[in-house]
């Protein structure tokens, strides 16, 4: 009888390696290694020699960058949507269109079991579970950190040694690290302790403020519809872009943050997550909308970002829920097409100045100076009727409380319909 297909999420990395081996050993069965390449930096021709040499009966190495660009990062850098006000949501972004991948392969080699390296106490258990669960539920998954007799990182190490699969962590390096186009975390080792200051040399993508160049950098971003697509007035391609970007990002120390979240599953973590590219993005981007969108739909726009931002958390992509904010997010970006100036110096990315043909910002309107289409008589009403339920409890208030001639009189004239001069 033919054996059993698995399909494993597979990067190369110390806990896939370690699984595709367990795998066969527990389950006697095919192991398909699946590598989505995100964007991260990696020798994908050796990750997939790995695959075989370690026991994968096939090996897809997956180029899923610019689908993860146009599809999921724009869609979020649109909603603004950040997670407890500091998480870019790299990794998050990433899950949903991995897992898909996962699916498609699993479909095509008729396989009806995913397994998936994500541990027990973290997110992307989760994200990875839902996606496929939304897509094909006839798909069962594995997950061997919920099953198998390991309990930490430093037995995946002894294991590997055991059976002499090459890695290239150790106990004193043990970072676990996400990388992508987007961005790249990293969590445990001496992180998790939130009294140790994280190390200088966790730095992949960027640097150290206090190291960037102490010259100033200036780029113009351009945006059509809220999706960014030329910089210095060069049209660029969204993976393109956003490379430069990142580039320029890690030159100038930007987008390094350091902070404890809530997991999904109710615990706090602490993370360092690297973001050059994303930072500037996300800031060009803000800009723009205050300089277009009116202050309703801002106000608004705002309170579906925190949702959006929990939903792409949680691993809750291919929901209704998601799918209709998006589509109220695309319609707040019909307008939102113009160009941002960026100040980049020593980890900070300023946006100093903003144009757009769609701009409500008037400056015949706003000016100090004077102006022929502003009456300011006009506010005078516009305040009294602004704050008539204002002085109508302060009125109350004072009658309930043993009452005035001041408070009666001011009455009369309300009720009479009279001026508000006082």
């Amino acid at each position: 009888m033919a054996k059993e297909k698995i399909v494993l999420a597979y990067s190369g990395g110390l806990d896939t390696s370690i699984i595709l081996t367990w795998l066969k050993e527990q389950y006697d069965c095919e192991v398909i290694a699946v590598c989505c390449n995100a964007g991260q930096k990696e020798d994908f021709k050796e990750i997939e020699e790995k695959a075989y040499r370690t026991g994968a009966s096939k090996a897809y190495i997956l180029d899923i960058q610019k689908e993860f660009v146009e599809d999921y990062i724009w869609p979020t850098v649109k909603a603004g949507a950040i997670y407890e006000n500091a998480y870019l949501l790299g990794t998050s972004m990433a899950r949903p269109l991995m897992a898909q991948k996962l699916v498609e392969i699993a479909e095509q080699e008729g396989a009806y079991i995913i397994c998936h390296g994500c541990t027990g106490k973290g997110n992307d258990q989760v994200r990875f579970e839902t996606t496929i669960k939304a897509l094909n539920p006839a798909i069962k998954i594995i997950a061997p950190w919920r099953s198998w007799d390991f309990h930490s990182r430093e037995d995946l190490i002894e294991y590997a040694k055991a059976h002499n699969i090459p890695i290239h962590q150790t106990v004193e390096k043990i970072y676990s690290r996400d990388e992508n186009i987007w961005h790249i975390s990293h969590e445990g080792g001496n992180l998790e302790n939130p009294w140790n200051e994280h190390l200088k040399d966790i730095h992949v993508l960027s640097c150290e403020p206090e190291d960037a160049p102490d010259e100033v950098e200036f780029v113009e971003i351009d945006f059509e519809k809220g999706i960014p697509v030329g910089l210095n007035g060069e049209k660029m391609d969204a993976v393109s872009l956003l490379e430069k970007l990142n580039e320029l990002g890690s030159k100038n120390g930007i987008g390094t943050i350091d902070i404890i979240e809530n997991r999904l599953v109710g615990m706090k973590s602490r993370g360092v997550y690297e973001t050059p590219g994303g930072t500037i993005l996300y800031a060009a981007h803000a800009d723009l909308e205050r300089l277009i969108l009116d202050r309703d739909t801002m106000q608004y726009k705002n309170i579906v970002s925190q949702k959006f931002s929990q939903l792409l958390y949680d691993g809750l992509w291919f929901t209704p829920l998601r799918e209709a904010i998006s589509a109220f997010v695309d319609k707040t970006q019909e307008q939102v097409t113009g160009t941002v100036k960026m100040k980049l110096y020593k980890g900070n990315a300023l946006p100093v100045a903003s144009k757009s043909d769609y701009a409500l910002y008037s400056e015949e309107f706003a000016t100090f100076s004077a102006d022929e289409v502003y009456n300011q008589h006009d506010a005078e009403g516009f305040i009294n009727l602004f704050s008539l339920p204002l002085k109508i409890r302060a009125i109350q208030k004072e009658q309930l409380e043993g009452g005035s001639k001041y408070s009666h009189v001011l009455e009369k004239k309300i009720l009479k319909g009279g001026d508000f001069k006082e």
